[in-house]
């Protein structure tokens, strides 16, 4: 089962809040390189996506347009979680913990530097409306896998 987007850019933004003892919250930036995250290893672990929104390869990387846009009011500003996080199936909510554990430590420009390594984004042309289909993160992320 597909979720919300906004429901799981929601989820991260309160992984980021619980987990920070600084308080750091997370950009719209960083926000969206974990977006990518999480929908690639789901979809190399489930063969399903998390979410049914599609990823542009933007020029600072991979990027959800509605969630983006949702949040682009608080530009590079850390952003609070406007509700209660979703729980996610068993399986699902151990993988994403995992990649938040591993990614979330990142900043949001050392994220832009890994996924402009990677190929998901390095084989899709730049720019607004170009899409990282999900079989490209599916294949990507499926060799990303111990």
């Amino acid at each position: 089962m597909a979720y919300p987007v906004l429901s799981i850019a929601n989820k991260i933004l309160a992984y980021g809040a619980a987990a920070n003892d600084e308080g750091e919250l997370f950009s719209n930036m960083k926000l969206q390189k974990l977006l990518y995250y999480v929908q690639g290893f789901h979809i190399a672990v489930f063969n399903r996506p998390l979410f049914n929104e599609d990823i542009e390869a933007w020029m600072y990387g991979p990027v959800v347009p509605a969630v983006y846009e949702y949040y682009q009011e608080n530009g590079n500003k850390g952003i609070m979680p406007n509700e209660k996080p979703i729980t996610l199936e068993a399986e699902e909510e151990s993988l994403f913990n995992e990649v938040l554990r591993i990614y979330g430590n990142y900043s949001a420009i050392g994220l832009m530097n890994f996924t402009h390594n990677e190929m998901p984004w390095q084989s899709t042309p730049t720019g607004k409306g170009h899409i990282i289909t999900k079989e490209k993160l599916g294949e990507f992320f499926h060799t990303r896998l111990a």
